[in-house]
């Protein structure tokens, strides 16, 4: 097996174009064509994980976190991510990452967490928007599923658990071939009427141009005629956190599930749990910026990392909100990855990295 037959099964659930702008999700370092020879999994890429690797004889790392959010200028050891990179090519180690777009996929790092906590009916909690286009062609009705399989293979048409999402409508298109025209059909200077279809698909913006490109190489027409829609529909198959619902439960209680299911031997609140609850946020990660969201839509508790102090206050009638640590709250991240690999090969080598700790420690 190739490093590219994983990545790219890695990316069919997590596409890179789900990333935040600011990110660096995808290959680090490394050759996609090699053959691989064992998996390490981790959370983040630290030098004794590279270390690990070469003693067990893998030449793939997986990480959450990336290993470089920015371009190195020079390369001669004076940090971590530079001796990192010297060492990983030098035992022609890749390493890989899937950050944000883990974190905004369905089945990715948010909904890990509602599995661990056993939410039901859990859904995006800051759903992207204004990522969608709908791109409409119009082609001659014998070419019209050509051109539609060339668009879906392209990316588009995927809605969900559903790909191959088209929409079509039968009319008449009308052309005059002018001269040094090469018409599919009629002739230079004559009015044409070409039976025709109206294809409809969707597309995310960072596929657009892929399959545009993939449309005019399948349409048989010199001067296909298309129109790209933008729309601002929100995804709800796309973006950070997730709300879901618990049985009616004690707060106190809940949040000593929380720490036996995220493994924390402590962590910091705010808000009255001396009180029913039974809808809950969370966001893996850095998510304090959602705290606001989460309480627009209902929850009674909001669960992630990162907070700062200030934003624990002014709330505590309205929503219990829980810090459990940056770390804690994705480092079962490697457990999607795991299943995903073991899926496209069972008996392949697999394991997690155990040299790795959360590098904050508690006193």
């Amino acid at each position: 097996m190739k490093v590219k037959d994983i990545t790219q099964a890695i990316e069919l659930m997590a596409p890179l174009y789900l990333q935040e702008s600011w990110d660096n999700s995808g290959m680090q370092v490394g050759d996609p064509e090699s053959e691989i020879t064992g998996v390490l999994l981790c959370t983040d890429v630290r030098e004794e994980i590279v270390d690990e690797a070469i003693e067990r004889g893998a030449n793939l790392i997986i990480s959450h976190h990336p290993l470089l959010f920015r371009g190195l200028k020079k390369i001669v050891g004076r940090s971590y991510q530079e001796r990192i990179v010297t060492r990983a090519i030098k035992h022609d180690i890749t390493i890989y990452c899937a950050h944000t777009n883990m974190d905004s996929a369905v089945g990715g790092v948010n909904f890990k967490m509602a599995e661990k906590m056993g939410l039901k009916n859990v859904q995006v909690l800051d759903r992207q928007q204004g990522t969608q286009l709908k791109v409409v062609v119009f082609v001659p009705i014998e070419a019209a599923s050509q051109v539609e399989k060339a668009m879906c293979e392209a990316g588009a048409g995927r809605l969900g658990n559903y790909d191959s999402c088209s929409y079509s409508m039968n009319g008449e298109g009308h052309y005059r071939p002018l001269d040094g025209a090469e018409p599919w059909s009629g002739e230079v200077g004559t009015v044409h009427h070409e039976p025709e279809v109206r294809l409809e698909v969707l597309a995310n913006k960072a596929l657009c141009s892929k399959v545009i490109t993939a449309m005019l190489k399948a349409h048989p027409y010199e001067e296909p005629a298309f129109d790209i829609i933008a729309l601002e529909n929100s995804d709800k198959y796309a973006g950070l956190g997730v709300i879901g619902d618990i049985e009616p439960q004690n707060a106190h209680d809940f949040l000593e599930k929380v720490k036996n299911a995220f493994e924390v031997k402590t962590l910091r609140y705010s808000g009255n749990l001396d009180r029913k609850i039974s809808c809950i946020a969370m966001c893996g990660g850095a998510g304090s910026e959602f705290i606001g969201i989460a309480m627009s839509q209902g929850a009674d508790v909001y669960i992630t990392g990162d907070m700062k102090y200030h934003e624990f206050q002014g709330n505590e009638d309205r929503i219990i909100l829980v810090d459990i640590g940056h770390y804690e709250s994705e480092h079962y991240t490697k457990e999607i990855f795991y299943d995903i690999i073991q899926k496209k090969n069972p008996n392949f080598a697999v394991d997690f990295a155990r040299s790795e700790t959360n590098q904050v420690k508690y006193l």
